[in-house]
């Protein structure tokens, strides 16, 4: 018998948790317009994790379909795309937001970012010794790629209630981070929360 958690992550906060191979962690945005920045280390070896290159190689393309397997730094799958209830428009480009990144948009004083949030997350999740911060899941997130090579930074197309899918292949920790960008169009100018529903197999 399956049982399900649900966690709420409020705008510009994030959260961790661990799967087991086999449970399914469904993405919702609940308010429309939000990326979630999604993390996913290995239990057994946290420098294991997640990699954007080598799940672009692995799948031939920017972003898997659903179906198609993330895979980590030793190209191991570690989640799969089960479902995508969403316009399906993600991206796996973009760094995670930082301190630096705000600096640079000027921002003077601290400013929340998914840097930030994750590292937050795994202290919480016991793990402090030097955590990769790794090329997200960037879940909704709308960065075109036009003909000239350049990025467009458009708001996220998602509406209330759509959500997106992945089922763990691995045991491992996932961060979610309600992304807190808001001196750029992703989120629509207002970053809003991200739900998190764990099916547990």
């Amino acid at each position: 018998m399956s049982t399900s958690d649900l966690i709420h992550i409020p705008a510009r906060e994030g959260r961790g948790f661990s799967v087991r191979a086999g449970d399914r962690v469904r993405v919702i945005d609940p308010e429309g317009a939000q990326v979630a920045d999604v993390f996913a280390f290995c239990i057994d070896d946290p420098f294991e994790y997640h990699s954007a290159e080598h799940t672009r190689v692995y799948v031939g393309r920017l972003f898997p379909g659903v179906g198609e397997q993330f895979v980590t730094n030793r190209r191991r799958p570690i989640l799969t795309l089960e479902a995508d209830d969403s316009p399906g428009v993600h991206d796996m480009l973009c760094a995670a937001c930082d301190p630096t990144r705000y600096l640079g948009l000027g921002v003077e004083g601290w400013h929340a970012s998914c840097q930030e949030n994750l590292l937050g997350a795994m202290r919480q999740l016991g793990i402090i010794d030097r955590v990769e911060v790794p090329q997200p899941i960037n879940l909704f997130m709308n960065i075109p790629v036009g003909e000239d090579a350049e990025l467009g930074w458009l708001p996220a197309p998602t509406r209330p209630g759509d959500s997106t899918t992945l089922r763990a292949e691995l045991d491992c920790y996932m961060v979610v981070s309600a992304c807190p960008q808001d001196l750029v169009q992703i989120n629509a100018g207002t970053p809003g929360p991200i739900d998190v529903e764990i099916t547990r197999a």
